[in-house]
């Protein structure tokens, strides 16, 4: 049987994996990502990784044949290279990723952004396994999405293809003035619809951050039983004014990426959309004006467009990684 190492390099951890033909994590580990510490550094710490489960599985009698990497930035998967990256990891931009993993650790590698790599996991074993086409769209620190047809991702003519969170939303708009981006542009749906964003709105609608720090925060005092009568929060311990900024913050984050997505699937029409990341695990108050946002976006054709959870987690770019090798 074939198995392969499937990597997931973030901006903050690589979380690597033996992956069997068929899809299963068979064993794991991760590190911190060495952001700070530039390409070779990332990519002599990512070949350790990958060189100590090699090593584990020939233990067990399993010989891994193959690396794939998803990996933050733009990745041009022809040439195995990074493209483009944030300041979340300095000095990624640039870095030669296959040629110089595969010369440390002796074995063949491919590589993708790693939301491709998450959507690619999703289409083959997760929320949309079965599916001849499917949309994933994570909402977390960042949004960032991939469209997956008959098997492959699309990764556009420059790998640009999946940048979902950077096009305008009528959401990302205060007193007539466009949000401004962490790409550097304004008024784009990451500006409104990310965790960071909500974060921001509650501070903007008279939230304090002494009552929530980040993101979580902002959830936690949003889902407190509120009693409308006394207008005390019974179980978060906030002030009535932080409620009621969470929940707008909240609501606010939450039409945005409905909306966003909805014009998504005008565009592209997929069997099926996935919705990953921290925001769509927060629960029920974020997800059903999500979905009701979406909903009232769609033309009539799309109505019953299935719209569903991400289902395999932390492993979905793992094993998403994985296939790039076994296919």
């Amino acid at each position: 049987m074939t198995h392969v190492i499937g990597v997931d390099l973030g901006g903050t951890k690589t979380a690597a994996g033996v992956v069997s033909e068929s899809g299963e994590v068979l064993m794991s580990g991760t590190i911190p990502t060495l952001n700070r510490t530039g390409g070779e550094a990332i990519l002599d710490a990512t070949a350790a990784l990958v060189s100590g489960l090699v090593e584990r599985a020939a233990d067990a009698g399993l010989t891994a044949s193959g690396v794939g990497v998803g990996s933050a930035g733009v990745i041009d998967a022809a040439a195995g290279t990074v493209v483009s990256a944030t300041d979340a990891i300095l000095g990624w931009t640039g870095t030669k990723l296959v040629a110089g993993l595969s010369a440390r650790v002796g074995l063949p590698v491919r590589t993708v952004n790693d939301v491709h790599a998450h959507a690619l996991g999703e289409a083959w074993l997760g929320a949309a396994a079965g599916t001849d086409s499917s949309l994933m769209v994570a909402f977390g620190t960042g949004v960032g999405g991939s469209f997956v047809l008959n098997g492959s991702p699309f990764l556009g003519h420059r790998f640009v293809g999946g940048h979902v969170g950077h096009f305008a939303s009528p959401y990302a708009v205060v007193d007539g003035n466009p949000l401004p981006c962490v790409c550097g542009g304004f008024g784009h749906v990451e500006a409104v619809a990310s965790g960071p964003a909500i974060h921001a709105a509650y501070l903007r609608f008279g939230g304090l951050a002494s009552e929530a720090a980040d993101t979580r925060g902002v959830f936690a005092i949003a889902q407190g039983n509120h009693d409308a009568v006394s207008g005390v929060a019974a179980t978060a311990g906030a002030a009535p004014g932080a409620v009621v900024a969470a929940r707008a913050a909240v609501g606010l984050g939450a039409k945005a990426a409905g909306q966003a997505l909805g014009g998504l699937i005008n565009i592209l029409d997929p069997e099926v959309v996935v919705v990953s990341g921290g925001l769509a695990d927060a629960g029920e108050l974020w997800w059903k004006p999500m979905e009701t946002a979406l909903r009232q976006e769609l033309l009539a054709p799309l109505a019953s467009v299935p719209v569903v959870r991400a289902t395999l987690g932390n492993t979905a770019a793992i094993v998403g990684a994985a296939k790039l090798v076994l296919k």
